[in-house]
């Protein structure tokens, strides 16, 4: 029996990866159907009582509002300032940026642009790829490097939603988790930096450029520190892109090197430049920025009144609400600086329909990607519930089953394990958070079954989710479609693959040290 209730705990995760890789299904098309397998097992073999794990998965969609809802509004922004004109006038400030310098270039726009881009709600696969093949890169190159780029603090994308997510589960405060996050990223982000210069040039690229790109990851990582220590995690991805960038520009000026070089723009760039100062093209994030200082920074009253006082607790689950926090949540300020960004980019009529047309084209797809892996999550968390919400047998839940037999089969060195359970997890739900949703309660029961730190094994799960976006299908198909190259990503997946599962080898090494600790 406890055989049987492994392999079906684990049929789920198993089918969702079959379909992403076999047949190439959508992420919400292989959430969903994975979902309802899910349901059907839940019920009639772990005897949990069909309200009860409708319930839960409704649970499980409330909780991805963070992240969900961070979906609808930064698409939207996105899209307004595409159909503005405001991302090809920042397309066109990357393009001059440090000309002479090949790995410096890589490192500012992919590693320090890339970061700020992902922190900001932007998709760096959708924008920075034609940036790359302006630029002369090889088609190759233009859709590797930003999907790698994303990994570096994918932590903290989305204004820091897989942290707020983390927290959630592991019953801590947001500003005390992110610490155990930020320790990883001086070796994580060092190691994404090399990898990128392996996929321009292979280790001859990586000797040529190993001081620059050494300089780039452990400025990230140290960010990151800083940041976590300074209690301001939402903003910690804005703060480590703009640190790489001006770090790498410094590095340029030590050496006497050109930073900008407006030479090498062409004709229609130079139109771009014309029509839209710099400012207005970046105002949109502006605004969230400095609403996102404004309501984290710990010096002011705001974090306290909006993340404690108005949690505004949603009971989907008994004795367990989830906190909806409106007013702290990023994508309520995604909204309200897109909104406030009207009067200064001045998009016509048709500019806001196009945009609002496109915006319910784009948007619900992946949005509804994220609350259904939630929804699953939640549905194997509470799984052999009765209907008074307690778990009578412990084999009738499904992250029991699995965490009986991980603690078994791998014991103490289990914090090896759990990064590449973590990169499963977020190649399967294509996000970290939702890596972080699904597998945290599963590593915390682990960890208390074999005597260890359960939070910072969670923590390198985590990181594991994040560097799944480098082998993502749904990520580089994004990046591919953006230069018209569809097709490609297979042949960027087959090197990328190895790249990943170095780097989450380097988060399990750290993992086990620190595990112990």
């Amino acid at each position: 029996m406890n055989g049987i209730s492994l392999v079906l705990a684990l049929l789920p995760l198993i089918f969702i990866f079959l379909l992403l890789v076999l047949r190439r299904t959508t992420a919400d098309v292989a959430g969903l159907a994975g979902w309802l397998l899910a349901l059907v097992i839940v019920i009639f073999w772990f005897q949990t009582p069909p309200g009860v794990a409708l319930q839960a998965s409704l649970g499980g969609v409330v909780a991805s509002f963070p992240i969900s809802l961070m979906v609808l509004t930064s698409i939207l922004q996105i899209t307004l300032m595409l159909e503005t004109g405001a991302i090809q006038r920042v397309v066109v400030l990357m393009k001059a940026v440090a000309p002479g310098n090949q790995v410096v270039q890589i490192m500012i726009i992919n590693l320090g642009f890339g970061t700020l881009l992902a922190a900001m709600g932007a998709t760096p696969v959708s924008i920075l790829p034609p940036i790359m093949l302006a630029m002369g890169y090889s088609s190759f190159v233009a859709i590797a490097l930003p999907a790698i780029g994303y990994d570096a603090l994918c932590t903290y994308a989305l204004l820091g939603i897989p942290v707020v997510v983390f927290s959630t589960f592991v019953q801590l405060p947001v500003n005390e988790v992110g610490i155990y996050f930020a320790r990883f990223m001086p070796a994580i982000s060092s190691c994404i930096a090399l990898g990128m210069l392996y996929i321009v040039g292979g280790w001859k690229m990586i000797w040529k450029g190993l001081l620059p790109a050494l300089i780039a990851g452990v400025t990230a990582g140290l960010t990151a520190l800083v940041m976590n220590a300074a209690r301001m995690i939402p903003l910690t991805g804005v703060a480590a892109g703009l640190a790489v960038i001006l770090v790498e520009l410094a590095y340029l000026k030590l050496r006497g090197e050109r930073l900008y070089d407006r030479s090498v723009l062409t004709e229609q760039d130079l139109i771009t430049e014309r029509r839209m100062p710099l400012w207005r093209a970046l105002f949109p994030w502006l605004l969230l920025t400095f609403f996102s200082v404004l309501i984290n920074a710990p010096f002011l009253p705001f974090y306290n009144w909006l993340f404690v006082q108005q949690a505004m607790p949603l009971e989907i689950i008994p004795n367990e609400p989830e906190k909806i926090r409106l007013w702290w949540q990023a994508y309520f300020w995604i909204l309200v600086s897109t909104l406030l960004a009207l009067p200064v980019l001045k998009p016509e009529r048709g500019v806001l329909r196009r945009t609002v047309s496109k915006w319910l084209k784009r948007a619900p797809r992946p949005m509804a990607a994220a609350a259904v892996f939630f929804a699953l999550a939640y549905l194997i968390n509470h799984s052999g519930k009765g209907l008074d919400w307690t778990l009578a047998d412990p084999a009738r839940n499904m992250v029991n089953v699995i965490a009986g037999a991980s603690a078994a089969g791998f014991g103490r060195l289990y914090p090896l394990i759990a990064p590449f359970l973590g990169l499963l997890g977020g190649f399967v739900s294509g996000s970290e958070a939702s890596s972080i949703a699904m597998l945290t309660r599963l590593h915390l029961s682990t960890a208390q079954q074999v005597g260890l730190a359960g939070v910072v094994i969670a923590a390198a799960s985590g990181i594991g989710g994040g560097l799944a976006s480098v082998i993502s299908p749904a990520k580089l198909q994004n990046a591919a479609a953006s230069i018209d190259r569809i097709g490609e990503e297979g042949q960027v997946l087959r090197v990328t693959f190895v790249i990943a599962v170095v780097i989450t080898a380097v988060c399990a090494l750290l993992s086990l040290v620190w595990a112990y600790g």
